[in-house]
């Protein structure tokens, strides 16, 4: 707004905004004034294709002067954005220097102007109207920029007592761009992501120009100077981010980059390149190859350190989001799901899936509170889900006080029933120290059965990975009709689990949906099961 004002400064704040100012100025005119400068010479581009032969000739020659009009002006706004005179100038001089450069600019643009609004006149008595609607938009756009160099002289210059009253720029865009730098600045100061970082460069000098500046930032750095030890390095540790040189001795960054995004092991680990190649080729090159960014070897430190901070915060996230989708999702299944499989459902012939239930648990909630109950299950349940981790096979889901578990599944395994049996002694170990440190007696019911089963993802928006059939029936029927304390497997698990355990027969057991099945109880492992 015309006559909003900065708050108060201190003068020692006043060249440091008088700098700033500067900078701001550069980048509105990169910006505010390159784009449509830009547009215009597609638009002309477009016409002089578009308009070869006589019929169109005198027409061809004013686009030719408009074209030359326009190189003049983007040559003008070049120098003034590159020049240092921005930069350096204190508030008066800076002034001069806009009045100067607003009168140049004025030049080609009242041109292209000129003879663009001619054509449109010429060409709207044309059948069709021929080029009309791009001659328009190169008017449109020589008038925003004649608004925009106007508003370049009304920024405010810095005077006042002492240099500590700053008015803010008439332009509402630059006004605005001033503002939104002031907390982003201070943000400069907050702390930062730390990580690992591996720096690939055969350079001896940039190397340890990077090492130490990121060790400033509070880094750990590691060094390679060839791609050969750089993967080498990767292979044998853990990286947060790589920043990797291109042009090297041996094998290319670029062989670097696509030999480490071709790893399942480092596929994770971002990587920014820093070169002095500065082609927009190789640039979408490495991008499309699966570099985190690009910047040149000339970089600001401000810049890189943005850049790294932010590469590294990316990856964080990335390693919370697998943690939790692998919480929900076996981790094959995950993979097979971002490969593109839109259905996921398999047929095992061959599962043992596990139920096991607390023995007691409405009434010992009952007693405790809702934190304690919450305290107690979370206890219990991360106990399994370490001891599900251990004998390799996969947690199914939870309900209430029941947990479930299954083997052979999502890829088969021909010991599925003596990883599950394993882990059923896991559990009742587990319940039983859980007690003993809340202090509360706990014991648990578990049932398994062997089968044939099907498994596979189920829900769009919230995923689950279950397994379904009369198997997993079966396997809570035996935990249903099993005892506190005991371990309840069917005739079918105790034959795939062969003399490797010792079972106690119960008989015949009348299993709801079922009728009468031979069971046992599962006693404890011999040593060919527990190997």
């Amino acid at each position: 707004m015309a006559n909003e004002r900065a708050p108060m400064l201190r003068p020692d704040d006043a060249s440091h905004l008088n700098g700033r100012v500067a900078r701001v100025l550069k980048s509105y005119l990169d910006q505010a004034l390159s784009a449509p400068s830009a547009a215009i010479d597609g638009f002309v581009g477009m016409m002089i294709e578009d308009a070869g032969g006589d019929q169109y000739a005198e027409f061809m020659a004013d686009l030719e002067r408009i074209k030359v009009a326009n190189m003049q002006l983007s040559l003008l706004i070049a120098e003034a954005g590159s020049s240092g005179v921005l930069l350096t100038a204190d508030a008066e001089n800076r002034a001069l220097v806009l009045s100067r450069l607003k009168h140049d600019l004025r030049t080609p643009l009242n041109a292209i102007k000129g003879y663009s609004e001619m054509w449109i006149e010429d060409m709207s008595t044309l059948e069709g109207r021929p080029f009309v609607a791009d001659l328009t938009h190169i008017r449109d756009c020589t008038d925003q920029m004649l608004a925009r160099i106007e508003q370049l002289t009304q920024v405010g210059e810095l005077r006042g007592e002492s240099d500590a009253e700053v008015p803010m720029a008439t332009s509402a865009a630059i006004a605005e761009f001033l503002r939104a730098v002031s907390p982003a600045a201070a943000e400069m100061d907050a702390p930062r992501l730390t990580g690992r970082i591996l720096v690939v460069d055969d350079d001896p000098t940039n190397r340890d120009l990077l090492r130490r500046r990121l060790a400033r930032e509070g880094h750990d750095v590691s060094l390679a100077d060839d791609g050969a030890t750089a993967l080498a390095k990767v292979a044998a540790e853990d990286f947060d981010l790589i920043l990797l040189d291109m042009i090297m001795p041996g094998m290319s960054g670029f062989e670097v980059l696509c030999r480490l995004k071709a790893s399942e092991t480092s596929r994770h680990v971002p990587v920014i390149v820093i070169s002095g190649i500065d082609d927009i080729g190789s640039i979408v090159r490495c991008l499309e190859a699966g570099a985190e960014d690009y910047l040149p070897k000339t970089f600001n430190p401000t810049i890189l350190r943005v850049r790294i901070t932010t590469s590294i915060e990316r990856k964080f996230l990335r390693e919370r989001e697998e943690r939790l989708l692998l919480n929900v999702l076996p981790r094959p299944i995950l993979a097979r799901m971002r490969n593109g499989e839109a259905a996921i459902a398999d047929r095992f012939a061959q599962v043992t899936v596990l139920f096991c239930d607390l023995v007691g648990f409405t009434p010992l909630a009952g007693r405790l509170t809702p934190g304690g109950t919450v305290d107690l299950l979370s206890r219990v349940f991360s106990a399994f889900d370490r001891s599900v981790a251990r004998r390799g096979v996969e947690k199914i889901k939870t309900i209430g006080d029941a947990y479930m578990a299954a083997g052979g599944i999502p890829e088969t395994t021909p010991d599925h029933a003596r990883r599950i049996a394993l882990l059923a002694f896991d559990m009742m170990a587990d319940v039983e120290e859980v007690g003993r440190a809340l202090g509360v007696e706990l014991a648990v019911r578990v049932g398994i059965h062997s089968g044939e089963a099907v498994a596979g993802v189920i829900g769009q928006s919230r995923f689950a990975y279950d397994v379904w059939g009369d198997s997993v029936n079966i396997a809570a029927r035996m935990e249903s009709h099993g005892q506190a304390g005991r371990i309840h497997i069917s005739e079918s698990t105790r034959r795939a689990l062969g003399g490797d355990f010792f079972c106690t027969p119960r008989g015949v057991t009348h299993i709801k949906g079922k009728g009468p099945m031979e069971t046992y109880f599962l006693d404890g492992a011999s040593h060919a099961g527990n190997t």
